[in-house]
């Protein structure tokens, strides 16, 4: 009886997750057991109607492993007119008792981070996403080398409608 109500939660939880009807473009990359810091991760876009309004995320995979309570990254959207947006951006990644934030049953947390809202991807052609860790210690002016606990990024764009 167990293990048949246990397929049919996992059934039920596969089908709500394809009824995304607001995604146009959601990947992942994997970076390991951590993300070294000259790792960049790289997302070439779908061809987006112009004139549209999407909102862009990054995701993020982490597990117990990850040490710290934010996170930094670089986020550059190249445009096809070779036109550069760069973003310096923190993330909250725990609570204040330490635990981390993001959704999940186990150890392993997904979680789901604003980029730009509304977003219009003006120019036909090809956009490209590169996300690179930008994570320092206190007091450190090098960059954390392998920030552990990071497993996955990734890149999502969702319809505004």
């Amino acid at each position: 009886m167990k293990v048949r109500t246990s397929l049919l939660f996992l059934g039920l939880l596969i089908s709500c997750a394809s009824c995304d009807k607001n995604g146009v473009f959601d990947e992942y990359k994997s970076v390991g057991n951590a993300w070294h810091k000259d790792s960049i991760v790289h997302f070439n876009l779908p061809k987006l109607e112009a004139g549209k309004k999407y909102n862009l995320f990054l995701n993020v995979r982490d597990n117990k492993d990850y040490p710290f309570d934010n996170l930094f990254v670089i986020v550059s959207l190249e445009q096809p007119n070779r036109k550069v947006l760069v973003d310096t951006l923190e993330y909250k990644m725990a609570h204040p008792d330490g635990s981390l934030m993001g959704d999940g049953f186990s150890d392993l947390k997904e979680n789901k981070l604003f980029y730009k809202e509304k977003f219009t991807f003006d120019q036909k052609g090809n956009y490209k996403v590169h996300i690179q860790h930008a994570l320092r210690e206190t007091g450190k002016v090098p960059g954390v080398e392998r920030l552990n606990g990071i497993t996955e990024v990734g890149f999502r764009i969702e319809t505004t409608e």
